[in-house]
């Protein structure tokens, strides 16, 4: 094993743990570490494993924006509450850094719900979000891990 194939496996780990833990972006990472892996063998096995890997890492993209928004919709949560929530975790990671994007978003999601719908109906809406974003980031690492596991197997052949 060389350098190279150590240092991108390093930093698909990095990769994977930016998408569970949102600090890092994750399936970019990924992807552009196999991609430098892939330019730097030069052979068209590397090329033919970006290649499934980037089907894969876009393909868990879409699939990761589809179907929770599709579910949110479903139970009646708009959009703007997540942008709030979104937002709320942006300034929740400043304020206490890497948890605080959990604590925020839970927060702002919560705030949002409470002004839209009230006190007795903030927290099923909240949950339901919250239900979303774990899909979306279970969506998205199964789609980078399976990349990891296709350059891997790359690796391998190469």
């Amino acid at each position: 094993m060389s350098v190279l194939e150590i240092g991108v496996g390093v930093a698909i780990a990095f990769g994977l743990v930016g998408i569970l833990f949102p600090v890092l972006p994750g399936s970019l990472l990924v992807m552009g570490a196999i991609a430098v892996w892939s330019f730097d063998i030069a052979t068209p096995t590397s090329y033919a494993v970006a290649a499934i890997c980037a089907v894969l890492v876009v393909g868990g993209l879409v699939v990761k924006f589809a179907v929770p928004g599709k579910r949110l919709k479903d139970s009646g949560v708009p959009n703007s509450t997540l942008l709030v929530g979104a937002l709320c975790a942006v300034v929740g990671f400043f304020v206490v850094p890497v948890v605080g994007i959990v604590i925020g978003f839970v927060v702002g999601v919560y705030v949002a719900e409470v002004n839209r719908l009230g006190r007795s109906q903030a927290w099923p809406s909240t949950v339901y979000a919250l239900q979303a974003v774990g899909l979306s980031i279970a969506i998205e690492f199964a789609a980078a891990f399976l990349a990891a596991c296709v350059w891997a197997g790359g690796v391998a052949i190469t």
